[in-house]
């Protein structure tokens, strides 16, 4: 036999042996299957040891005259990412900033680098240097006193003396005589505000308005709202029992007051940290005086206090005016039982809570021929009379109401609520009020002056915060995802008379 045929004949003979064993090679439709979810192998391809070598095997098998191959060079490092590279570019522009203000001096570059500077990127790196910049005495103290006379002279009083505490040189420039002049008695107002600036400075005392000072506060931590007639002091003050300078506070009810001392608290735990106050959560209070039952809540919005008070009481049907007044006003100070500005006086407050009694369903007498026409009247119209039916209200008491001198709202509402005395349901009118108390900062802030009746220049309808949503929708979404029935809005005053007590219609 040829050679050449022989050995043509066992490389055939392997070949079919081998494909034979392997597991690869099986038709079929499971083995396509098999094969196609196979993972796939290494995307790195076997590089040859030279171009005139065929053999894979006998390339990377050494030779023993060669020796051992040399080692294989390492790959070179591959170039930074574009985007990369254009970020690492522009940090070192952005690092060139201003090193008295610490602002960058192009605004191109404050634009480009919103697209390129990542949201991890540490942009604290930007500004590291800024801590090493040399003291700005120096060009304060290039200015001269006049200079800065003239420029404290644009300023009221508490703005210049901020301005004068804020270094010692700006001190030494503009002296004494602005802390001065806040202890005039017409400038109190301004060292109230001046003062407050400090409360980060003063966790463990509070301002005290009356005798515009700080005191240390004797329950810090444990300060509780109190009812009036309960001594409750949060510090030891001189004029605590002052008739003649008594602390601002608000009447929440009758019997009941919000002292500002609890409204700064409040607002300092929002600012600066529960050291500092007290939570919204920790004003909130549930009492009953005088057949009124009463629940009042707080929330913090946009750095002011907001407050909602509920009271409640039942009245019943067929009411005469006499009886509606001893329902709805107390004979202590003849203000109304519920919560209420100081302006409820004027406008339709009143009235409308008296128009919402009228329409309590009345008991029909089923007794002689008034009763008997009654009955006959219903049994033809086919109705039935029930009077723990639910009560609807007309087009004048049903819609809310907004104090146009002052951040408050109300809402007047008859409802069927059960009797726990004797089990039974009665028909009872709610009035609901939301108030802004303002940010807690000095009583003369334009929020606290308008519900205390210290303003005249405040109008709700008008302000930014509540031109378009109500007080009552702000405090009710911060609670509950669902939202108050759709009430129309209208003033409580719309013909803006202030008569006060001199006015008939109130009493």
């Amino acid at each position: 036999m040829d050679p050449g045929l022989f050995w043509t004949f066992l490389v055939s003979l392997h070949i079919t042996i081998m494909s034979a064993e392997s597991p690869g090679q099986k038709h079929g439709f499971k083995a396509f299957v098999s094969n196609a979810l196979r993972p796939k192998k290494s995307r790195q391809t076997l590089r040859k040891a030279s171009r005139s070598t065929t053999d894979l095997r006998l390339a990377a098998r050494p030779s023993v005259d060669e020796g051992p191959p040399p080692p294989m060079p390492a790959p070179p490092m591959p170039e930074l990412a574009p985007l990369h590279a254009h970020r690492l570019k522009y940090k070192e522009l952005h690092a060139q900033v201003d090193s008295q203000l610490g602002e960058r001096r192009d605004y191109t570059e404050i634009i480009h680098s919103l697209g390129t500077v990542g949201v991890d990127d540490d942009v604290g790196e930007v500004y590291e240097h800024n801590d090493r910049r040399p003291p700005g005495e120096g060009d304060i103290a290039s200015l001269s006193p006049k200079l800065w006379a003239r420029i404290a002279s644009f300023l009221n009083p508490a703005e210049a003396a901020s301005l004068a505490i804020a270094s010692i040189t700006l001190y030494r420039r503009l002296g004494p005589r602005h802390f001065m002049a806040l202890e005039y008695p017409e400038n109190l107002p301004y060292k109230i505000t001046f003062l407050a600036g400090l409360d980060r400075s003063l966790p463990a005392h509070l301002l005290c308005i009356p005798c515009a000072r700080y005191h240390v506060r004797t329950q810090r931590g444990t300060e509780r709202l109190r009812p009036t007639h309960v001594l409750n002091p949060l510090f030891n003050c001189p004029n605590s029992t002052n008739a003649l300078n008594p602390p601002p506070r608000h009447r929440i009810t009758h019997g009941r007051m919000l002292p500002f001392t609890f409204v700064q608290l409040t607002m300092r735990a929002h600012r600066f940290g529960p050291s500092y106050g007290l939570t919204p959560d920790t004003l909130g209070r549930r009492w009953q005086r005088d057949d009124w039952s009463h629940t009042s809540r707080f929330h913090v919005h946009s750095g002011r206090l907001l407050m909602r008070v509920t009271s409640q009481t039942f009245a019943a049907p067929g009411l005469t005016p006499s009886a509606q007044r001893m329902l709805l006003f107390s004979r202590e100070d003849y203000w109304p039982y519920f919560s209420a500005c100081a302006h409820w006086r004027d406008g339709e407050l009143m009235p409308a809570c008296k128009c919402a009694l009228e329409h309590i369903p009345r008991p029909r007498s089923t007794g002689g021929l008034q009763g008997l026409e009654h009955r006959v009247k219903d049994r033809w119209a086919g109705d039935i009379f029930d009077p723990n039916a639910l009560t609807t209200l007309c087009g004048f008491c049903r819609p809310m109401r907004r104090c146009p001198e002052c951040p408050t709202e109300y809402l007047i509402e008859v409802k069927l609520c059960e009797d726990r005395a004797d089990g039974r349901f009665k028909q009872a009118i709610t009035v609901t009020r939301w108030s802004d108390l303002g940010d807690g900062k000095t009583p003369h802030g334009i929020q606290w002056a308008a519900i205390n009746g210290k303003r005249d220049d405040y109008n709700s309808f008008q302000h930014e915060h509540y031109a378009k949503r109500g007080i009552a929708s702000i405090f009710e979404s911060a609670f509950t995802a669902d939202t108050l029935p759709g009430q129309r809005v209208i003033s409580l005053n719309p013909k803006n008379k202030k008569l006060g007590e001199k006015g008939h219609d109130w009493y």
